[in-house]
Order: C-alpha cells, then sequence, then structure tokens
C-alpha cells in the first residue's frame, strides 16, 4: 500500500478509538479504503479557477470640424461607421476596451478645434463599436465650460445605462467622484482599477460640478491610489506631455516615478498626439504615449498610433499576473487616403496591400511614418 494510504489509514483508525468502535479492528493491520475516496481526498481543485481578463487602451479620439463636416454630409445625421471599422474585432474581442475621448458633447453648435463639441453620435458609435470604458480627463473636457462637461458627464450615463460603458475623468457629483476615482472595473473575478487624471484644462471651470481629475493635485491622486490598492491590478492613465514629441519629458518621468511609488502596475499616458517612447520603471510597464486614435491631423507623425493590448490572468492558486503588454501599430487614415472617409487601420495587416487605397500617397505615408518611428523609438 503506498504511504500515503498507510497515513489516512492511521488516520482513519485514530478517530475510530476516539469513537470507541477501535476494539472492532482489533489486530488489523489496514484498513481497506474505497479508491474514490482517496481520490476525492488527494485530488483538491484548486483554490481558484484560472482565468484571463484581456484590456485593450486606444489613444486621443478626436473631432475636428472637418470631421464633423465630413461625418454631416449625407444630411441624415452624423456617419462614423468607418471610424472603427478595420479594428472593431480587436475591441470586441477584449473583456475591456478603453479609450481617450478628446470632446465634448456640449451640444449645438459644433465645433472643432480650439473648442471642442462633439454630435453625440460619435460616443453612440464608439460604444457599438466596443469601446467600454471613455477617459474623460483631459485638456479639452472644459472646453465649453461646466455646462458643457456636465453635459457630456449626463451623455455617458446614459450610454452607460443603455450599452454598458463606463467612464472616468470627470464626475457630476460627490457620489460618481467616489465610483470612478478610481474607477473599478471587475471581470471575471479581477478586480482593476483606473485612474485617469489630466495635466490640465485650456479652460477653467465655472461651477462646482463636475469636477475633472487633476494630475496636479496631487492629495486626490494619492487619495485614488491608495483606494486602489483593493483592486488585484492598478492601471494609471495620464494626460500628459509634450505635444508633438516622441521622446518623453523629465516631467513625464518624474510623474511616472511617483504614480509607480504610490501603486502603480501600469501606466498608459495620452495627450502629445504622436507615439512616445516606452519604459520600464522598477518593472512597471510606462507608455508615454499613445498618439491619435483618430483626428482630421495630418502633421508629421500624427497619424500614426498605438494600441496597448494587457492580459491579466489570475492562477488557480490566486495569484495574479500581468504579462507583457503587446503593442499594435495603428494608421489614422483621412478622406481621399484608405477611403472617402476617416478609418483606423492596423498598419502590419495592411503593408502590401497598397490597392485598397484610393490615394497611394496616403499609403506612402503610412509605411514611410511606421518605419521611421520604429526605427527611432526602437519599438
Amino acid at each position: 500500500m503506498p504511504r500515503h494510504n498507510k497515513l489516512i489509514s492511521f488516520i482513519l483508525a485514530a478517530v475510530f478509538s476516539f469513537t470507541g468502535t477501535a476494539g472492532q479492528f482489533a489486530g488489523a493491520q489496514e484498513l481497506a479504503i474505497r479508491q474514490e475516496w482517496l481520490q476525492a481526498l488527494y485530488s483538491v481543485p484548486p483554490l481558484y479557477r484560472q482565468d484571463t481578463v484581456s484590456l485593450c487602451f486606444l489613444g486621443d479620439v478626436m473631432m475636428h470640424a472637418k470631421q464633423i463636416e465630413t461625418a454631416g454630409r449625407h444630411g441624415s445625421g452624423f456617419e462614423f461607421s468607418s471610424y472603427f471599422s478595420h479594428i472593431e474585432k480587436y475591441l470586441s474581442k477584449a473583456d475591456i476596451a478603453v479609450a481617450n475621448m478628446e470632446f465634448t458633447l456640449a451640444g449645438e453648435p459644433y465645433t472643432g478645434y480650439p473648442c471642442f463639441s462633439a454630435p453625440d453620435a460619435i460616443a453612440d458609435h464608439a460604444a457599438g463599436s466596443g469601446i467600454d470604458v471613455f477617459l474623460a480627463a483631459n485638456n479639452h473636457i472644459l472646453d465649453r465650460g461646466s455646462q458643457g462637461a456636465m453635459r457630456t458627464a449626463l451623455k455617458y450615463r446614459e450610454l452607460e445605462s443603455s450599452k454598458g460603458i463606463r467612464f472616468t475623468g470627470i464626475a457630476e457629483d460627490e457620489e460618481s467622484r467616489n465610483d470612478n476615482f478610481p474607477l473599478y472595473i471587475r471581470n471575471k473575478g479581477i478586480t482593476i482599477a483606473l485612474v485617469n487624471a489630466t495635466y490640465g484644462t485650456n479652460l477653467g471651470a465655472t461651477e462646482h460640478w463636475p469636477k475633472v481629475n487633476y494630475l496636479g493635485r496631487k492629495g486626490e491622486i494619492q487619495n485614488a491610489m491608495a483606494k486602489a490598492e483593493d483592486a488585484d491590478i492598478t492601471i494609471v492613465l495620464p494626460h500628459w506631455g509634450p505635444e508633438y514629441q516622441l521622446q518623453h519629458s523629465e516631467n513625464q518621468e518624474a510623474t511616472a516615478e511617483w504614480l509607480v511609488e504610490l501603486g502603480a502596475d501600469a501606466i498608459i499616458g495620452t495627450h502629445p498626439h504622436v507615439v512616445q517612447d516606452t519604459s520600464h520603471i522598477d518593472g512597471v510597464p510606462v507608455i508615454y504615449s499613445l498618439g491619435n486614435a483618430v483626428s482630421n491631423m495630418s502633421a508629421k507623425d500624427t497619424q500614426l498610433e498605438l494600441m496597448v493590448s494587457m492580459q491579466i490572468v489570475r492562477h488557480g492558486n490566486g495569484d495574479i499576473e500581468m504579462l507583457p503588454l503587446r503593442l499594435t501599430w495603428l494608421w489614422c487614415s483621412r478622406p481621399g487616403g484608405y477611403g472617402p472617409s476617416y478609418t483606423v487601420i492596423p498598419v502590419e495587416e495592411f503593408i502590401g496591400r497598397q490597392d485598397l487605397w484610393i490615394g497611394k500617397w496616403d499609403y506612402d505615408k503610412m509605411v514611410t511614418t511606421y518605419e521611421r518611428t520604429r526605427k527611432t523609438l526602437k519599438l
């Protein structure tokens, strides 16, 4: 008999002796143990079911005047169906897809840069394309004052009810701020805290609510990070850094170091409108800037962006592990390039398919920008 079976026999014999039935087994050398009992005793299931939560992150979803004009030219509402058509498979497949919504939903008149007020339809389309979390802490959120920001928050709240999206970065009242700063997302038994804040806003608040999360209000960030300690993984999503610079600034790096000290497990930034370099701080991945997702920008490097994919694994013993991040290069093609409207293209899937473009110059620009930027940033 195997050693562990003998041990169980000994334990059961001891139990019987304490219950006054040991005499029935006097002289017995071994107890006959049913095999299925042994299997039950030694086939102990893991404490947790192993599972994986997948996330993806997009950069700045913008709404310039030319985008509004193009989307509304058919005269029957606003048409945004081309925007995410080539990446919707990634957005929908991810358990949680996150994007920075760099505009307000302040209502008419709809306006682009420098004071953004986008049609409500863009947020509805983004939600329908698989984006689950809207980031609202950015420098344009107060472009139409506190009233514009409040209308944005309320429209997001409506989408939360109708399509299940979540939002963070602004809050319409104290209860909302407690709920979304940080924003907790629980999926497959894994809790993820999202902390979204901006370096500043182009205009100041004119009313007490809604409130915007600011990176410079260190006490508030510290409080949010302390609350996030209850989560399994904390992801900080700062809106920061110098615009149009491929290399991150000293201030970004210092802020990232501070956020790591506060408990960040990953830092993924937006705002510069171009892709910036990446690094690790004490093992924590830092993506300084994703670049634009959708915009009308055409200046050097502003049409190329990154999509970050993340997998968080819960092992059978309960340990949580964040796997290495995966970077996917995207290109925002403007009207006359790939097609008649704006569309986000996974670069590596379309290299060698120039024949699909109506404007070959856009394909050439995509490939040239992609190759140069990868070489510069060593990504």
